[in-house]
């Protein structure tokens, strides 16, 4: 079963159970509604239209009194009378789509709270919503743009929701194929004292690079990624003699898997970068085309000023993989460094096609351009990045 929000570690948590014990998904869901139901009835309520139909006013007074007498079935009907009545009533959206969310109508679940978020549109825990309901339902690419949007405007202010919404935003980045800022997600979870065996097995799939869910997983390659997500677990929670000894335990059962050495190499980098360069060359060694490998062998002499040392790899990278942004943006900024910039330039464009919103990419071209002479483009560059480093800033200090 997907580690998912009717999953019982989590849901004992958000309910604000101590024991964490599994619980029965009917109760489960109705936890999960009846603190969503208070949170929203702790924040303002949208007014309803200046003038109502006439009958809206029992429909909404008897579905509220269906929900508060946790007639689940019942409450969603007259909700849903209610809001045909009256479709601007924005509470009665809210209620119906936490309402049919509970109740594992995803989809009529997304529709109900696509109304309520064009009522209002800064409603960050109906965004979120959303996107479980669309992870429900398979919208995976409408699914992972609600949840981060939802989680940029606070949805994740309450950790014990947070643990849900940075699961499924792990889930789908692994999916997506943007597996770096999948395992960035899953460090979330580096300190849970007792992890669901299906987030690490979903971490193993991010670290080896497959992009797919857990679900989908064939059966009998389940042991090779949950040794790899539990040796990058161990190693995100700072345990690095257990993850040095699951991490040997691994490439000695699964030789000749590839990304094993890559994973290992990734994550020493920030603390080890020499011996994050032997095991990215293992990799090579083990799987001789791998661009992910040869791009983070091309970053690691970018960031101690070795451009001509990089160069090489880079080279290799964005040959074996010219849609790989990673690669585009180490070769723009390998040339630009050893005195192409108009080559290194038209790389760095590429990427920024590729990723618009990756700041840097933009000092890259900033630097690019002010080498190539062009400054009016370097001076646009700068700007946006103080632009997008005081947005990053305002949402760190107020998520």
């Amino acid at each position: 079963m997907l580690y998912s929000v009717m999953d019982a570690p989590f849901m004992g948590m958000i309910a604000g159970t101590a024991d964490g014990k599994r619980w029965s998904s009917n109760r489960v869901a109705g936890i999960l509604v009846a603190l969503l139901l208070l949170i929203f009835s702790l924040t303002p309520s949208l007014a309803t239209a200046q003038s109502t139909p006439a009958g809206f006013e029992e429909l909404a007074a008897d579905a509220t009194s269906a929900r508060e007498q946790n007639d689940v079935s019942r409450a969603i009907e007259l909700y849903g009378r209610a809001v045909q009545s009256n479709p601007k009533w924005a509470d009665g959206w809210w209620f119906l789509g936490s309402l049919q969310y509970g109740n594992g109508a995803y989809a009529a679940a997304r529709d109900a709270l696509s109304q309520y978020i064009d009522l209002t549109p800064s409603a960050a825990p109906a965004l979120a919503m959303r996107g479980l309901c669309e992870f429900e339902t398979g919208e995976f690419a409408d699914s992972l743009k609600d949840i981060q949007r939802g989680l940029s405007m606070g949805a994740a202010n309450q950790p014990r929701n947070g643990k849900i919404l940075r699961y499924h935003e792990a889930l789908l980045l692994t999916r997506a194929g943007r597996f770096e800022e999948a395992l960035r997600s899953f460090a979330f979870f580096a300190h849970d004292p007792d992890p669901n065996p299906e987030l690490v097995t979903a971490l193993g799939l991010a670290g080896l690079r497959v992009p797919i869910l857990p679900k989908d997983l064939r059966p009998d390659r389940q042991d090779l990624y949950a040794s790899a997500g539990k040796a990058a677990l161990d190693y995100m929670k700072g345990d690095d003699a257990a993850a040095r000894a699951d991490f040997q335990l691994l490439f000695e059962r699964f030789p000749t898997t590839p990304n094993a050495h890559y994973l290992y190499g990734y994550l020493l980098y920030a603390t080890d970068p020499d011996a994050a360069v032997v095991e990215l060359k293992r990799e090579l060694e083990v799987n001789p085309s791998n661009p992910a490998a040869e791009v983070m062998l091309a970053w690691i002499p970018l960031m101690q000023n070795h451009a001509a040392e990089a160069l090489p790899y880079a080279q290799k990278a964005v040959a074996e993989d010219p849609k790989l942004p990673s690669a585009q943006l180490v070769i723009g900024r390998a040339l630009s460094e050893t005195g192409d910039p108009k080559d290194g330039i038209e790389h760095l464009e590429k990427t920024e096609l590729l990723q618009p919103d990756d700041l840097e990419v933009h000092l890259a071209l900033a630097r690019a351009y002010s080498a190539a002479g062009r400054k009016e483009d370097a001076r646009r560059e700068r700007l946006l990045c103080l632009e997008m480093t005081k947005n990053e800033t305002t949402l760190a200090l107020h998520p």
